[in-house]
């Protein structure tokens, strides 16, 4: 049995936590008076925290509804998912939570209640994430077969595909996009030229530099 492509699902990851561990560093400079932010900044932060928690649910919904079924239905008994489930149940209101702190903030309130809810989702992705890959991704290697994780990953699309994309372009290796462009082919070439200089302009306009 061939072993199972996780470069998608790895890229993922680390985006989701390289970005709150960004947003939540930013959120801390501007509470602690480091940095400012103007209007502009301010509601474009806040797009951007209310972006990155779409990711993440739409991540979290899609294991439980389709990734979870596909390893249980492979390994059985070799795997129990019950605690990262429960994990997934957590994030939710962590992620309104954001949700809302990011809508106060654009709208003039402080960066401190964003912050505290930015630090408190950061920590339960970390560490679950890191649960997750620790436990769950050599079960997978061993048991899923290669052409059902394949099938799987195409039906995980649905959403926002120039966020996630530029997500590829922040946080691959050199290696990892090698190997993406490889499967994908000149289109993905074409669409990061396309995507780049906005994606660019809004990185400096939410983290600065």
């Amino acid at each position: 049995m061939d072993t199972p492509d996780l470069t998608g699902i790895r890229i993922v990851h680390r985006a989701m936590r390289g970005d709150l561990h960004r947003l939540r560093t930013a959120a801390e400079d501007l509470d602690a008076g480091r940095r400012r932010a103007d209007g502009a900044r301010a509601a474009a932060i806040a797009r951007y925290a209310e972006d990155v928690c779409a990711a993440i649910h739409h991540h979290h919904s899609r294991e439980d509804e389709i990734v979870w079924p596909v390893i249980e239905r492979s390994a059985g008994a070799a795997v129990d998912l019950a605690d990262l489930s429960d994990d997934h149940s957590e994030l939710d209101p962590l992620l309104d939570r954001v949700r809302v702190t990011a809508r106060a903030f654009a709208a003039g309130g402080g960066a401190g209640e964003l912050a505290a809810a930015l630090r408190t989702l950061s920590d339960l992705i970390d560490e679950h994430i890191e649960e997750e890959e620790r436990r769950i991704f050599p079960v997978i290697e061993k048991y899923v077969p290669a052409a059902d994780w394949k099938a799987m990953e195409k039906s995980l699309r649905g959403g926002d595909p120039r966020f996630e994309l530029s997500w590829a372009d922040r946080y691959a290796t050199p290696d990892e996009m090698a190997h993406i462009r490889r499967l994908a082919g000149p289109v993905l070439s074409l669409l990061l030229i396309l995507i780049r200089p906005g994606q660019r302009r809004r990185q400096r306009l939410v983290f600065g530099g």
